[in-house]
């Protein structure tokens, strides 16, 4: 680092935000600085060594499709990869896969180190210099003064951490490292809102002390797909996952710990996940169910290190212990350290523009856990977007808005900022409206053109893509063009007990049934030589089946779409003045003066803002 040089963008933490910020930034051109307190945890995966699952699958494609970083670094480092959800519609669909977290660490730092535009600098950040208001800079623990441009606060759950472990409580961001302290006294002396949140981590096993002869072994799909589209990465051989579970002994031992809980003792004040409870939570929530479902999962290829996915706790590492030792093949399980919970100070993101900058200072940007989320992809794809808003912002460039019909980080986003967030964010398909539209298949149809355009999507990108389309369309004619016998195509039909054809029908009209596959078309063999003959890619197989069996969705959901981006297209201007609308209510003027929407459409979506309200506006617009 150069102490005299002035960054366009400093980035504040280097988990998955901060590697995404400042990748994004620095490869669009801005000069970027990473400052950690420990250079040697950059993209740590402090919980669950995985990437994707539901919805989580569909933010990392999204990523990749504009031109970040986290799809690669996954393949890199994928031990093993599933889609979930397949018996179920595309819109569903969500890969996921395990990785080795040595490795993840290790391809990030490489990335990141091989951009010449991002320095590293380790310390701890604790204080932002502002001066009329724009950021300045920020001064560290050890009083060294850097200047820069813009500064995007990564910082996870370092901000006045506090790790419960039973009756025992201790200062730190995550397990043997210390808390970041004085940012939030600053943020809250210039008028910034603040509360705390709390998350928390299983504890993790010795492998060779698990007995898998007794549990449920979870292989990984046959049929391998990667993250990115660039698609550069095979498993050699996949590790498997294993299933058990919890027991009423189990249960029962565990409830003997409450009364030295944090949860339960009043310790713990931060609201925890909703959708990723500690198993306490889960037992008292649930104490209808006698048992809850335990994944094992391998925290590398070279580690003997287990995660145990669904058991994370703050109870006293002794009755941790006593009740693993109840769960069947963990009976002789011993513990390389113990679960343990731990709380932090976030910021509501209701407080921040779109672009994820606040707008009670200039050029200061938050990401990730600082703004109410929880997971390494929603952090991410935050980081991407503050990166890329905060390059945008310096360079006198527009903003870059993804909305909730383009992705799920939009999504995502508009939700952070219109409805805010009083417990831990993670996304969910359901929280799409538009998630057929929003597909993990079709991210790069959706996104790779607008990273084009910014410069952060490659060329290649592009070129995969146009050869992705022109595929899928020449599928789609063939498909429409040829015709099969019935003598070829009804004992299919009779199989699947569906309706039998008199004559001759074109390809696509089988499609179009519920039961029928591409694949089961292929007993054409006009069908199989035009795609060996044409080497149509798996990918393009898939596009074009989903584009016949789902079209009247697809076109339903693209017209409703559209009314949605008419309702974004009426601008509200920053400092518009909602007291002098008599006819909306009070509860509505409140909240459109605190959230500020930059459109009818974000209006809409904030709670307490009535449909006559939005009505008011609209005429007020002159619609």
């Amino acid at each position: 680092m150069n102490y005299k040089e002035k960054y366009d963008v400093i980035v504040v933490g280097g988990g998955h935000a901060g590697c995404e910020a400042a990748h994004s930034a620095a490869t669009l051109g801005s000069r970027v600085l990473l400052i950690s307190q420990n250079l040697e945890t950059i993209a740590r995966m402090s919980c669950n060594p995985a990437m994707g699952g539901i919805a989580k699958g569909q933010i990392i494609r999204e990523i990749d499709a504009l031109g970040g970083m986290s799809g690669i670094i996954t393949d890199k480092s994928t031990i093993q990869f599933r889609m979930l959800n397949k018996s179920k519609g595309p819109a569903m669909w969500s890969p996921r896969a395990q990785c080795d977290r040595k490795i993840f660490e290790k391809e990030w730092r490489l990335c990141l180190e091989r951009n010449n535009n991002i320095d590293f600098y380790q310390d701890s950040v604790e204080n932002i210099l502002i001066k009329n208001n724009t950021v300045i800079g920020i001064k560290t623990k050890m009083g060294v003064k850097i200047k820069g441009r813009s500064v995007i606060l990564c910082n996870g759950t370092f901000l006045n951490g506090l790790i419960h472990l039973g009756e025992k409580n201790y200062k730190g961001g995550r397990s043997g490292e210390p808390a970041t302290e004085g940012i939030t006294k600053q943020l809250i002396e210039i008028g910034f809102k603040h509360g705390r949140m709390k998350t928390g981590t299983p504890p993790r096993l010795d492998g060779r002390s698990i007995n898998y002869k007794l549990i449920e072994e979870q292989k990984g799909d046959n049929q391998y797909n990667c993250f990115s589209y660039l698609k550069k990465n095979k498993i050699e051989k996949q590790k498997s996952c294993y299933i058990t579970y919890t027991s009423k002994d189990v249960h029962k031992i565990l409830k003997q710990g409450f009364e030295k809980s944090p949860m339960f003792t009043g310790r713990i004040k931060g609201h925890g996940p909703r959708y990723c409870p500690s198993i306490e939570d889960k037992i008292v929530r649930f104490s209808e169910k006698p048992r809850h479902q335990l994944f094992i999962e391998p925290e590398g290829k070279d580690t003997i290190e287990i995660y145990l996915n669904g058991f994370s706790t703050s109870l006293p590492e002794e009755i941790q212990i006593e009740a693993l030792r109840k769960i069947k093949g963990l009976e002789k399980v011993k513990l390389f350290r113990a679960g343990y919970a731990i709380e932090y100070d976030y910021f509501p993101p209701t407080q921040l523009k779109t672009t994820l900058e606040t707008k009670l200072t200039r050029n200061l940007f938050f990401c990730g856990q600082i703004n109410g989320t929880t997971g390494y992809e929603e952090a991410a794809c935050q980081g991407l977007i503050a990166g890329i808003n905060a390059h945008q912002k310096i360079k006198k460039k527009n903003p870059f808005i993804l909305t909730r019909s383009d992705a799920y980080i939009g999504v995502l986003i508009d939700d952070l900022i219109t409805k805010g967030t009083e417990e831990p964010y993670r996304m969910f398909t359901s929280r799409a409206e538009y998630r057929l539209l929003l597909r993990q298949d079709n991210a790069d149809i959706r996104l790779t053109e607008k990273g084009y355009s910014l410069g952060l999507a490659s060329r290649k990108r592009m070129d995969n893509l146009k050869h992705k389309n022109n595929q899928t369309e020449s599928v789609i004619k063939f498909l429409k063009k040829e015709n099969i016998d019935p003598k070829i195509i009804n004992p299919l039909l009779k199989d699947r007990k569906s309706a039998l054809v008199k004559q001759k029908k074109k390809l696509h009209s089988f499609l179009s049934r519920p039961h029928i596959s591409f694949d089961d078309l292929l007993i054409s063999d006009k069908l199989k030589m035009f795609i060996k003959k044409n080497r149509i890619d798996q990918e393009a197989i898939e596009q074009a089946e989903i584009k016949i069996k789902y079209g009247g969705y697809l076109n339903k959901e693209a017209e409703a779409a559209q009314k949605l981006i008419k309702l974004e297209e009426i601008r509200i201007p920053e400092d518009f003045d909602y007291q002098k609308l008599n006819s909306i209510s009070t509860e509505g003027k409140e909240k459109l003066n605190e959230i500020k929407p930059l459109s009818i459409g974000q209006a809409s979506r904030i709670s307490g803002v009535s449909p006559s309200d939005i009505n008011v506006l609209l005429i007020y617009m002159g619609r």
